[in-house]
């Protein structure tokens, strides 16, 4: 990039306290607080930007004694609620931090102040118009409270909020801020950002760098898509929680009302009201009732849903995170990335197909001391401020300024791309001045992002998400960039050493074009030539079997398979290996894998059986012959063995698949097993 030195810690710590003063805070002074104060950053953060914002020693600590004084004064730990009621009513009124929310009961409101102990707080209807999140989730806030006995509820609900101040900025100046960046290098800059949610950007690379800016585009982007999977201990939901007071983090189940609305319209849901809503645990989903899901896969598309019979919209980006429980290296060749999702969202490829971006959770690294700064940042109520202020403006456009994406990205790859890249430009250059190096910069990252989303689809074999040779082309010089994902790599599930006896590879496609791939393991034991199904055979696929069984019955003799059938039951089991749980007719791939079992001889290694069988031995060719063929050259295959009927389609095949996949065609099942088995 343009900037090539990394700026020195001192040097930057004095530019940023004279560029943006009262602005910055030393981030080990928030540690110090956090330490003996349960509230979130923003809160302390809040408290020390009005005190604390200074590069000198001697401010610096006599403004750490006023914070140290006003959260032992006026912060109520949860233990302490009697005595903070007490201090009120004794007092008459008191001033403290807390958090409060507001419900409505018997068409009154009343506020739920928490750590003071109280669900039955009178409010004055003008903070709940003023601030609607206190409905959802409810907001920190400088509370002045008053004692008064209370007529109506003979002294039960005798507190009263006379002021109620939300603990964020008063004011943002964009102009000032978008000024105020162009003093800096983009190098200084990241690492101000980084700095400035806690961490120290000393030994990060420039992409670890970027990595964690990813998590803050959902607060610059409206209606922004975020999936961040990894191992336990890196942060995930960190920045959520604790550094914006304008998003909510679920942490367990919640429901449509809680996150939509209420079908009347008389309550907002969470998405109209706060900047992000981030689900900590993605798994939990799977415990909500389907109809969360089913709204939630409407809003991710459009920022739209159906409330009655109103369609409502919202703006708060959706964040995900989730932990995984094994090595990347591992997923990827076992399993898929998006492992730890709930089974609701992990199979449904629509859903899916509407993340912007799935963050490479095992890229960043666990959480220790060595990680968080000494170093000033910004206030982080001013930071979200910006970002919050960032989110009405529209970047999307920046790519087509040098960049045209490739033929390989639909409508919705495009759509992800371009609001990645206007997230992050908002955050990294605010005032949308970049030079074509920066932006290429940010659309590889994007497109990767995107990409290992598409590949996840891919996987789950459906066709129509096979292009994912994610590119773009320099207008000015013509040229293509290809970008790839790291961990990516073929799986190659069919496996290329020999097979014991009796196992077999097959594929099925569906009439909307997805794959089912398959590995069917035909196994012998003594009895009285029975057919016996040991897992994960269901429906047409377990029809086909039966059928390819009884062909196999009665015609013992001619196959030479008397003696053996008549002492042996078959034990048969599938498996389902992209998951994707498409039921596949897998006659003939049976007939192969029952006659290599009895005769104890293997099949050819790397070998696809495709086709389906009548009862009477007619082959059934398949619908169609690209997208399973596709598949199998993606996981390994060297050679399929396809029904006489499909060899028109294979004229249809890409002449890469031609190269790497050799076809045998058969027109019977016994030819089909002969010339994969050797002479019968």
């Amino acid at each position: 990039m343009s900037d090539t030195a990394a700026p020195t810690h001192e040097a930057l710590d004095d530019k940023v306290n004279r560029l943006f003063a009262g602005k910055v805070v030393r981030k080990d002074l928030v540690r110090k607080v956090k330490v003996g104060a349960n509230v979130p950053v923003f809160v302390l953060e809040y408290l020390l930007g009005k005190y604390c914002a200074s590069s000198d020693e001697l401010t610096i600590q006599m403004g750490l004694q006023v914070v140290n004084d006003t959260l032992a004064n006026n912060y109520i730990r949860a233990d302490e609620s009697m005595k903070a009621q007490a201090t009120v009513k004794d007092r008459g009124s008191h001033t403290f931090i807390d958090k409060v929310k507001v419900r409505v009961v018997d068409s009154d409101y009343w506020a739920e102040v928490a750590n003071f102990g109280h669900k039955y707080v009178h409010v004055p209807d003008r903070y709940v118009r003023e601030f609607e999140r206190l409905l959802t989730g409810g907001i920190w806030a400088q509370v002045d409270m008053r004692f008064e006995y209370d007529e109506e509820s003979r002294g039960k609900n005798p507190f009263w909020i006379e002021r109620l101040t939300p603990i964020q900025i008063a004011t943002f100046d964009l102009d000032e801020y978008r000024k105020v960046r162009r003093d800096f290098t983009t190098d200084e800059w990241l690492d101000l950002l980084i700095r400035s949610t806690g961490y120290e950007p000393a030994e990060m690379s420039r992409r670890l760098k970027l990595l964690f800016l990813i998590r803050l585009v959902p607060f610059a982007e409206r209606n922004y898509n975020l999936v961040e999977l990894g191992p336990r201990g890196t942060g995930k939901s960190y920045i959520v929680q604790e550094v914006s007071p304008y998003a909510a983090l679920l942490t367990g189940g919640t429901t449509v009302a809680n996150l939509f609305g209420h079908m009347s319209g008389r309550q907002k849901g969470m998405v109209q009201i706060w900047d992000v809503v981030g689900f900590d645990e993605v798994a939990d989903l799977q415990k909500m009732p389907k109809e969360v899901i089913t709204t939630m896969k409407t809003y991710c598309e459009s920022g739209t849903f159906q409330r009655g019979q109103e369609a409502v919209s919202g703006d708060a980006s959706i964040a995900m995170f989730g932990n995984t429980n094994q090595p990347v290296d591992v997923l990827v060749q076992t399993s898929h990335l998006f492992a730890p999702m709930p089974a609701i969202i992990r199979d449904d490829m629509a859903f899916i197909d509407r993340i912007h971006f799935y963050l490479p959770g095992w890229e960043i690294p666990k959480m220790h001391n060595e990680l968080f700064t000494d170093g000033y940042g910004f206030v982080v109520d001013y930071l979200a401020e910006a970002l919050r202020v960032l989110r009405k403006h529209n970047f999307t456009e920046v790519v087509d300024r040098h960049f045209s994406l490739g033929p390989h990205l639909n409508a919705r790859d495009r759509k992800a791309a371009r609001k990645t890249v206007s997230g992050l430009m908002k955050i990294i250059y605010p005032d949308g001045e970049a030079t074509q190096e920066e932006v290429a910069e940010l659309v590889e990252l994007a497109l990767e992002g995107r990409r290992r989303v598409k590949e996840r689809l891919k996987k789950m074999g459906s066709f129509e998400y096979y292009h994912t040779s994610f590119s773009y082309t320099a207008q000015e010089t013509g040229e293509e960039r290809f970008v790839g994902v790291p961990e990516q790599g073929g799986r190659d599930l069919i496996s290329s050493d020999p097979l014991a006896p009796g196992t077999v590879y097959s594929a099925g496609v569906t009439s909307d074009g997805t794959v089912g791939l398959y590995r069917l393991e035909v196994s012998v034991s003594s009895g009285t030539g029975k057919l016996r199904f040991a897992g994960g055979i269901a429906g047409a696929t377990k029809e086909s079997v039966q059928r390819a069984f009884s062909y196999l019955q009665a015609r013992k003799t001619e196959n030479g398979l008397t003696r053996d059938l008549d002492v042996s039951d078959l034990h048969v089991e599938v498996l389902d290996l992209l998951g994707n749980h498409v039921e596949a007719e897998l006659g003939v791939a049976f007939f192969v894998a029952a006659t290599s079992a009895l005769r104890k001889a293997p099949v050819s290694p790397a070998l696809l059986v495709l086709g389906d069988m009548s009862v009477q031995g007619n082959i059934k060719p398949l619908r169609s012959l690209t997208e399973p063929l596709q598949v199998a050259q993606d996981n390994g295959a060297k050679r399929a063995l396809i029904p006489i009927e499909n060899k028109r389609n294979f004229l249809d095949v890409s002449a890469e698949i031609m190269e790497h996949v050799d076809p045998i065609f058969y027109g019977d099942p016994r030819t089909a097993a002969t010339k994969v088995l050797g002479a019968m």
